[in-house]
Formats: C-alpha cells, structure tokens, sequence
C-alpha cells in the first residue's frame, strides 16, 4: 500500500463494463512524510467516499483489481482507504526509509 494524496478528478465519457459510477481521481504520491514523490497517477476509487483533497492509501497492479466492487475490472491502481492519521517514530525521522510503503 502506498500513500497519496488526491488532487484531481478525471471524467471519463466512457468506461469498461464493472467500471460503471467508480470515480477516477488523480493522486500525488507521497513519502511517510507527506512529501511528494514521483509521477502521479489515476486511480479508481474503491472506497466510493474519496475527494480532492483526501489523503489516501492505495494499491496498485492485480490488488487494485481485487479492490474493486466488481473484480479483475481493469485498473492500475486503486484506492483502498482515507488516512486520518500518520504517527511516525523517531526511527522513521532518519530519513532511511522514506519511500511511502506502509508496513500493515
């Protein structure tokens, strides 16, 4: 799982079959920190309750399939739950593993 945060919505005049009322937002990946990192990305929303400015988790590949209401729908990412809260310990602070995978 992977950290983001949404700031866009993509609208689509047509989908795939299974993707019917799914919204597709764009989401800027982030670090633990909550810093940007790397290209953004379109994914499906599984939660049905993300919105711009909703920091997210997501999951990418065959995961974001099985996220979806109808699985094996054809999506590369897709997201998995909104984020409340991020506590780091003073260990994550060194700056060694910034790369935004969750551990759970």
């Amino acid at each position: 799982m992977q950290l983001g945060r949404v700031i866009g919505t993509v609208v689509a005049t047509r989908k795939v079959v299974g993707l019917d009322g799914v919204k597709l937002l764009v989401v800027q990946p982030l670090t633990k920190r909550g810093e940007p990192k790397g290209e953004v990305v379109v994914a499906a929303d599984g939660v049905a309750m993300a919105g711009e400015g909703e920091l997210v988790y997501y999951v990418s590949s065959r995961e974001a399939a099985l996220a979806m209401p109808e699985t094996f729908v054809p999506v590369d990412d897709a997201i998995v739950g909104l984020v409340d809260q991020v506590d780091l310990d003073e260990g994550d602070l060194d700056g060694s593993d910034v790369d935004g995978d969750a551990d759970a």
